[in-house]
Order: C-alpha cells, then sequence, then structure tokens
C-alpha cells in the first residue's frame, strides 16, 4: 500500500457528561422514516433515487465477477436459508428463458442475499458518495432494501420510499461530523451504513417509529469498520457494506422480535458519535428540516473506480493534458485538502490494484498518460509509465473551506524549460447539479449491462408494480 501522510490528530474524545438533555436524534429520525410515504417525496428526490438506483445496480454488476463479490456470494450461499430474496448474480440471463428451472438464480435469505449484493456493489469503489458525509450512500441502503422488499413482496413504491428513508439517515449520520469518524480510523459507510440498513429494512418489516428507534439502537451496537485496509492489502473495505447490510437486516428483526436499544444510541456518553468518532454530532444536521431538506439529492455519482477524495485532482489532471505535454514534465504538485492526505496523500508505488484507487498521485498520473481512467486500469498498478511519472509527484495540503470531497482539485506542473502551469476545478465532477449527472448514469448502465437490459432495468426502476420485477429486470 502506498505511503501515507499522518492523519491531523483528533485523537481526544470530546467530554462525555450525562445522557443529553433532550431526546436522542434516533427517535426524531425513526419517526420521520416510519411516516415517511412514496407521496411526500419531491420530483427530485424521485429522480435521484431512480438514477442512484440505477447507478448502484450497475455497480453490482461491473463488479460481480471481482474476487471479493465471488467469495461473497459463495460464502452466502453457503448460509442458504428461507427462500427469502435473490442471491443476485447466481444464475444467468440465458436460464430466464429456460423451461426446467436450471440455471435459475438461487434465493436465500434476505441477510445472505443482501450481504453478496452489497460487497458487489461495493467491490470496485465505483459506487456513489455523499461528498458532506464522505459515505458511500446507495451500497449502505438499497442490498438490505432490495433483500427486504422481495422478502415482503413489496411494491417498487415501497422499496424507493425505504431506500430514501435510509439513504437520508446515512448522509445525515456522516455529515453530523464531518470526516470524524475517518479521523479515528473509523470507515463510516460502514459504522454509518448498518444505522442506515435497519432504517429501510425495519421500514418494510412494518416497523412502527418505536420499532425503528430500537433497531436504530441495536444497529448501533453492531457498527464497526476499520480503516486499516489504506495499510496493507486486504478485502475488508469491499466487504464492509455487506457487513452492514447483514447487520441492519439483523437489528430489524431483533427489534420486530422485542429486543430493544439504549436511550441514546448516538448522542449518548458511549454512543455511536463519541466512541466511533470521538466528537460531538451537529443535531440540526443529524435531524433537522427532516422531510424539507433532502440529503438523498445530494448524492456525487462516480466517473472514476477510485476513491471520491482523488476526484477533483483528477479532473484537474484531465484539463492539464489538454496543455502540456508529458514528455516536458519536470514534476507536478498535487493539492489535497488535509483531510484528504491520510486516506489518499501517498506517492509511492501502490502494492496492489486496490492500493492504486487509493492514490491520488496514481490516479493524477494515469490520466495524464492515458486521458482515461477506466475501472480496469488499476490491475496494471505497476506500469513502469505510471510509476516514472508518480516519482516526479508530490503531494501539498490545501485547505478549503468546504469538506475533503467537494473540495477544489489544482495541479501545478513545472516544465522543463521552467513555466509553470496551473489547472483548477471547483469540484469533482458527477455532483448533483452536474448536467451530465445523469448520461455518466446511463454510460455505467450500459458498460455494465448492454443498451437492452440497461434500459429495461431503467424503465423497471420508474414504472414497475413490484420489486420482483426490478430483480427480475437485473437477469
Amino acid at each position: 500500500m502506498p505511503d501515507l501522510p499522518e492523519a491531523p490528530d483528533r485523537s481526544e474524545p470530546p467530554d462525555r457528561p450525562g445522557p443529553p438533555d433532550r431526546p436522542d436524534p434516533a427517535a426524531a429520525l425513526a419517526a420521520w422514516a416510519a411516516g415517511l410515504t412514496y407521496a411526500d417525496l419531491p420530483a427530485e428526490v424521485r429522480a435521484a433515487a431512480s438514477r442512484h438506483l440505477l447507478d448502484g445496480l450497475s455497480c453490482w454488476a461491473a463488479g460481480r465477477t471481482t474476487p471479493a463479490a465471488s467469495a461473497a456470494r459463495q460464502v452466502a450461499d453457503g448460509l442458504g436459508g428461507p427462500p427469502e430474496a435473490t442471491l443476485l448474480g447466481s444464475g444467468t440471463p440465458e436460464a430466464l428463458a429456460s423451461p426446467d428451472g436450471r440455471g435459475q438464480p438461487r434465493r436465500v435469505g434476505a441477510p445472505a442475499a443482501a450481504f453478496a449484493t452489497a460487497v458487489a456493489m461495493h467491490a470496485l469503489d465505483f459506487d456513489d458518495t455523499h461528498a458532506g458525509g464522505l459515505v458511500h450512500a446507495t451500497v449502505a441502503v438499497a442490498p438490505a432494501a432490495l433483500a427486504v422488499a422481495e422478502q415482503f413482496s413489496a411494491s417498487r413504491t415501497e422499496f424507493v420510499a425505504a431506500y430514501v428513508a435510509g439513504v437520508e439517515v446515512v448522509c445525515r449520520l456522516g455529515a453530523a461530523a464531518p470526516h470524524a469518524f475517518h479521523s479515528r480510523g473509523v470507515h463510516a459507510t460502514s459504522a454509518c451504513g448498518t444505522i442506515a440498513a435497519a432504517v429501510a429494512a425495519g421500514r418494510l418489516a412494518g416497523l412502527d417509529a418505536a420499532g425503528l428507534t430500537a433497531a436504530i439502537g441495536i444497529a448501533a451496537s453492531g457498527s464497526s469498520g476499520l480503516l486499516e485496509f489504506l495499510h496493507s492489502g486486504s478485502s475488508t473495505k469491499q466487504l464492509h457494506p455487506g457487513f452492514s447490510a447483514y447487520s441492519g437486516i439483523l437489528a430489524a428483526r431483533l427489534a420486530a422480535a422485542g429486543c430493544t436499544g439504549p436511550a441514546a444510541p448516538l448522542t449518548g456518553r458511549a454512543g455511536l458519535f463519541a466512541a466511533l468518532a470521538g466528537a460531538t454530532a451537529d443535531e440540526d444536521r443529524l435531524a433537522g428540516g427532516l422531510g424539507t431538506r433532502w440529503e438523498a439529492a445530494r448524492i456525487t455519482i462516480k466517473p472514476y473506480a477510485a476513491c471520491q477524495l482523488s476526484h477533483a485532482a483528477v479532473d484537474a489532471a484531465y484539463r492539464l493534458r489538454g496543455r502540456i505535454a508529458v514528455a516536458d514534465l519536470a514534476s507536478l504538485s498535487i493539492a489535497l485538502h488535509p483531510d484528504a492526505l491520510p486516506i489518499v496523500g501517498g506517492t509511492a508505488a501502490p502494492a496492489d490494484a486496490y492500493a492504486a484507487k487509493f492514490s491520488a498521485a496514481w490516479c493524477v498520473a494515469a490520466m495524464l498518460l492515458d486521458g482515461t481512467l477506466e475501472p480496469d486500469c488499476f490491475a496494471a498498478h505497476d506500469r513502469p509509465d505510471v510509476l516514472a511519472l508518480l516519482s516526479r509527484v508530490r503531494v501539498e495540503p490545501r485547505p478549503a473551506p468546504t469538506v475533503a470531497a467537494d473540495a477544489p482539485g489544482r495541479i501545478v506542473a513545472t516544465l522543463t524549460d521552467g513555466r509553470t502551469v496551473t489547472t483548477e476545478v471547483d469540484r469533482s465532477g458527477g455532483g448533483p447539479d452536474d448536467p451530465g449527472a445523469a448520461d455518466l448514469v446511463r454510460r455505467k448502465a450500459i458498460g455494465a449491462f448492454g443498451p437492452g437490459r440497461a434500459a429495461r432495468l431503467s424503465d423497471a426502476l420508474d414504472t414497475a408494480a413490484t420489486v420482483a420485477e426490478i430483480v427480475r429486470s437485473l437477469g
């Protein structure tokens, strides 16, 4: 793995007084989620949900043959369970037309199905990111929601409402203490995703506000996800959303069976934020404006299968490529938000493909040489031309008044004749205000499914009566 700069020292936990004077935000989130209906969703939120579900399922299709996804599917198959949900990827498209049922996708317990789907969806690190919370929103929720929706034969609108409720929760959890989980060595997608998965699963299972509150509390005690994968090659990051989906569904089932959670699972003296983030949550960002401020419509689609914290620099590199010849490059300076440095700021040769995804310097070098950063490029992490260029790159901190995933990208190139050329972008592409985001999703879907199946899936996400129709469209 790449050498990484030291993280800012945020290790001191906050003061831990007694329980808060006002109710824990978990109750407010649960009450809102329990009452949310599809009719309550503004048109922009419905459109965002369809767009991000299509993107997430496209990421699942693109990642389902990776080693981590194949292993997760094998384990899920072995877990078995009652035939509640489809083990996606266990059949073949041709099998759908088979009259004898041979080769049809397997059905397993919903927790097992959700686990396998989540690992495949996140395997390439190509799935969406909420910049404010630095969480992968769709993978944290959609696999659990899809499996439980199948279990209960839910309608498409019930599924979408549950998905939006869960996505809103995971985004708000991450954004309530920006970068605090990561600074503590905790993967926010995993820690917050377990709770969000429990909300989506619990809604589909019919839990009321009290039941969802209990599910949140139970899920918070099962939240985890260590960032140690940054320091050695491992599969754990790909597996984290699978653990969250599995544990979130179990939390909802335990709440339905009568188990309870603590009174202050989020903001208590040993709650989620104190224990795993070492921070005090911004309660307005966490539970303020529910139903009027929609974080579910503020999520970024990834154009590159690499860590979101590198994307603005990669976009700047694409612009730089049109202004210089790589052969004339003497050195290159990449400016990164200080919070990004411990995660993507290394400049050593990456040890493996996944390490390359977490090296802004490697991604910038590859973009300068190729003019693109395709998902399969990381397999050649030891390319001599990329490594030669990497040796001329340095990474420097550049504070910005935004969170790290929304910070500008800036590169300064020094040429062999002494001239300098600077390129900068305001933020990375694919964001909620990017007019090309919908087209980006379509291209990713066509690349993953082919034109015909991509069109059928897109149509099903907008018009299907039931979740079963959506699952059938996946093949």
